[in-house]
């Protein structure tokens, strides 16, 4: 199957404008499956929560369902980062949606840095969710560095890590080669580009291999969306040696909690 990252640049505030984007890129796109950026309908740096609750939408909302009609003509799947609203409580969210439509969601478990001053911390936990093709686990931005979130969507089955961030922090791709390596698993890293006040995104979108190739990676400043074919096979095989397999191998019993 073919999957794909779509660096985009999110304009602060404008929800319309910002989902025509992804509908554009999502129509256009070969891959089966696209990956967009954290809060890529809203944009980021809020300074109010009472901004971010006017714009942001419940799940299942108005976005979900333009996705749905668009991923239904096209016959593939999206993964997107949305500001979610639940009555007065926000969430860091990201959606899956297909031909069908919404297929499930997750809420961001560890949250950076202000978004403590706007969000909850997600409660839904670690989700995997099988297409046919491939299971596909969601995780958010500042997870990455948990490595205890990726290894729980090895651990549940995940061939691919699809992962919505708004980095800012230089260290996030290449620590998702190790997450790739030592999960054996596919990762899709969709970042953004720009800058909202004091913060600069780092681009560099990415998708890595089981065995931490770097399949296809975005410049620093210029919207791109890459696809590349992939084989969730390679996921399921955890071996490193005919003798060492990187689940199986675990030692739970020694490890501190």
């Amino acid at each position: 199957m073919r999957v794909a990252f779509a660096q985009t640049h999110p304009q602060y505030g404008e929800v319309d404008e910002n989902l025509e984007r992804t509908l554009s890129i999502l129509e256009r796109s070969r891959a089966d499956l696209i990956v967009f950026p954290e809060m890529c309908l809203t944009g980021y740096n809020f300074e109010s929560r009472r901004k971010l609750l006017e714009i942001s939408e419940e799940i299942p909302g108005k976005a979900t369902e333009e996705w749905t009609e668009v991923c239904r003509e096209e016959n593939k799947y999206l993964v997107a980062g949305v500001s979610e609203r639940e009555g007065r409580r926000l969430y860091n969210s990201a959606v899956l949606v297909g031909p069908n439509g919404l297929i499930g969601k997750y809420r961001k478990t560890h949250l950076f840095h202000r978004e403590k001053e706007l969000f909850l911390p997600g409660d839904t936990g670690f989700r995997v969710f099988d297409l046919g093709s491939v299971r596909v686990g969601l995780m958010i931005c500042f997870d990455w560095i948990f490595p205890e979130a990726a290894r729980t969507l090895a651990l549940k089955g995940a061939d691919l890590i699809a992962h919505p961030a708004n980095l800012v922090l230089p260290y996030c791709q290449g620590a998702m080669i190790t997450r790739s390596i030592e999960n054996r698993i596919y990762t899709v890293t969709a970042n953004r580009i720009g800058r909202e006040g004091s913060l600069e995104f780092t681009g560099m979108s990415q998708i890595t291999s089981p065995k931490g190739e770097i399949l296809a990676r975005a410049s620093r400043e210029r919207e791109e969306v890459r696809e590349v074919k992939i084989d969730p096979r390679e996921a399921r095989d955890k071996k490193i040696t005919d003798n060492n397999d990187v689940l199986k191998d675990r030692r739970p019993e020694f490890y501190e909690v």
